[in-house]
């Protein structure tokens, strides 16, 4: 199995390094692991050159996405590109990784992550570490999401690709999503010198809090009289947590499955009533 590895907050981001270790059980990551996820072979990251947080599904057509590798650390390298996480994706599955394996082949899964905040409720929408996932998923690789909700110490990355990597042993030890699945993993906080951290969380499985976020904006005046507002709300601050969503067991410190799908055609009602008011047969 060969497994493609991307992200949002850049190929030097230390959540990526940490879930590399973790998948490939090298490092202190994967120091507890027999070997790597599933016994992959390979573990390819092509990750955005710089942080590309919040940048959704945006995807670049006007300007060349210039690409080059790059070795992180003493284990991990890979390919940065100069682009968004979904362009990362597009050209990987599309010129990349044909390029490297032959014509026709294409990586047996995506994991997107370890993002450096969960991507929870509405947040999915803005998440690039999401819209990668959507995008393999979309062009039918096998995509999972994997993100780490940030407390207010210091997080541990090792210990957060730790239980990520026990998270997706449990839910690939059925087998792989189907080719055009995509799920989002969101890990609870891990923060050194926790003794939480070194427990492995329930796993469970919720839907999105589809409740917007109470924005807020410090208006500022810069030192040329111009006025402007600096994003000043919290990222996680739901104007209403549902029961029995996914940040409310998230907050309750587990680890939060959500299936997703890039479909966004409205349900049956809405079809229906839509239908019936313009007379489409």
């Amino acid at each position: 199995m060969r497994i493609l590895l991307t992200n949002d907050d850049g190929i030097g981001a230390p959540g990526i390094e940490a879930l590399y270790d973790a998948l490939t059980a090298q490092g202190e990551a994967g120091s507890v692991f027999d070997g790597p996820l599933l016994g992959a072979e390979l573990v390819w990251p092509i990750a955005p050159l710089t942080v590309q947080s919040a940048t959704s599904h945006g995807v670049t057509f006007h300007e060349p996405l210039m690409v080059r590798d790059e070795a992180v650390n003493e284990r991990m390298s890979g390919v940065a590109v100069d682009g968004r996480p979904a362009d990362c994706v597009k050209v990987a599955v599309g010129a990349i990784w044909p390029e490297r394996f032959g014509q026709g082949e294409r990586p047996d899964l995506l994991i997107s992550g370890m993002n450096a905040g969960a991507n929870v409720g509405i947040n999915v929408i803005y998440s690039g570490t999401v819209g990668a996932a959507l995008e393999g998923a979309f062009l039918g690789v096998p995509s999972i999401a994997v993100s780490m909700h940030l407390g207010s110490e210091t997080p541990d990355f090792a210990r957060g690709a730790r239980r990520a990597r026990l998270a997706l042993e449990r839910v690939l030890e059925g087998g792989l999503p189907r080719a055009h699945e995509c799920l989002s993993i969101n890990v609870p906080r891990t923060e050194i010198g926790d003794a939480f951290a070194d427990e492995m969380p329930e796993v469970v499985v919720r839907p999105m809090n589809t409740h917007g976020l109470n924005d807020k904006y410090e208006r500022r005046v810069s030192p040329g009289g111009d006025v402007y507002y600096w994003a000043a709300g919290g990222g996680l601050d739901f104007r209403t947590t549902d029961d029995g969503s996914d940040v409310q067991a998230l907050f309750a410190r587990k680890v939060v499955v959500t299936p997703l799908w890039y479909d966004l055609t409205a349900g049956p009602e809405s079809m229906g009533r839509w239908t019936a008011r313009l007379g489409d047969a």
